[in-house]
């Protein structure tokens, strides 16, 4: 009698027409509300972006950098509250009073915040970071053991890519301590080591002439490189050091650029660059042996 009770109550329901006009009804309102939410994010986000490139070309802009920091921000904001409303909105479409709700999401929300201080340290840490600019997206940064260029600066997180292409996620209450490599000029510094028999005054004044001539050929220097003078006295070589102040972060670019065009230019002017050699010693047939015996010739080690 239950089972037969319970079938015919399940059919009943099973066959209401109403029921399925009403659960139809919601599901489009859902669906609806959801695509609504994208399109609408979708345009806030295009009108959004056209307003800072508008904003780049007035007299008082953002510098690039800020605007990319602020423009990530502005769209993760507006992504949060239109999805937020979507959220209401199909609560209130399946029939939930979002009111009440609503009313005691305040004493709700009290009581979350005191569970969640890392989360309300990350949101306020994170609005600091933008406020005071203390990096922004583009800027190559160093963050604990993280380096690499900054691709997103959330309300809670900061992601960094780093030079192999990982992806470093900090929550920004974490972040103590920041390295940003990206505020000012870089400085390249380049070692150059000349054999002991070049004549050294003549070979600074030829490595000038060349520094000379850098900064119309490259634009990533900022002025012409500094020859510092004698570095180091090594066991084979004498180590002369130059000093270059680039673009930001161009330095590494510049070293490689300057090595390989003063390797050119000292080959051209006959400065020898020291490379190991052998020095082989032999007795004269029938002299009178001293134990020390004659030097004959120099020959590199290389052709050996």
């Amino acid at each position: 009698m239950y089972i037969e009770e319970l079938l015919k109550n399940a059919e009943s329901i099973l066959l209401n027409e109403q029921l399925w006009i009403d659960i139809g009804e919601g599901v489009l309102k859902i669906v609806f509300v959801l695509l609504l939410a994208g399109v609408v994010v979708k345009i806030i986000k295009a009108v959004v972006r056209k307003a800072f490139a508008i904003r780049m070309k007035a007299p008082m802009r953002f510098s690039e950098r800020r605007q990319n920091t602020l423009l990530k921000l502005v769209e993760n904001v507006v992504a949060y509250v239109i999805y937020f409303a979507a959220i209401i909105a199909v609560l209130s479409a399946i029939g939930i009073e979002v009111t009440g709700l609503l009313a005691g999401a305040g004493v709700l929300g009290l009581a979350v915040g005191f569970g969640a201080q890392n989360l309300v340290r990350d949101i306020i840490t994170g609005f600091f970071i933008i406020f005071e600019d203390q990096f922004s997206v583009g800027d190559y940064v160093q963050i604990g053991t993280a380096q690499g260029i900054v691709q997103e600066i959330g309300l809670r997180t900061t992601k960094i890519q780093g030079i192999n292409g990982e992806i470093h996620i900090h929550p920004n209450g974490t972040i103590v301590e920041v390295v940003n490599y990206s505020l000012n000029n870089s400085v390249a510094i380049i070692d150059v080591s000349i054999a002991y028999e070049v004549d050294i005054p003549k070979a600074e004044e030829l490595i000038r002439v060349f520094l000379s001539q850098l900064p119309q050929k490259y634009e990533l220097l900022v002025k012409e490189p500094e020859l510092l003078g004698v570095q180091n006295l090594a066991a084979s070589e004498v180590v002369l050091r130059i000093m270059a102040e680039t673009k930001p972060l161009q330095h590494w670019a510049a070293a490689r650029i300057i090595r390989r065009d003063l390797k050119i230019f000292m080959d051209e002017h006959g400065i020898e660059i020291p490379y190991p050699k052998m020095v082989m010693y032999q007795k004269e047939t029938g002299s009178v042996d001293s134990g020390i015996g004659d030097p004959v010739k120099t020959i590199d080690k290389g052709k050996i």
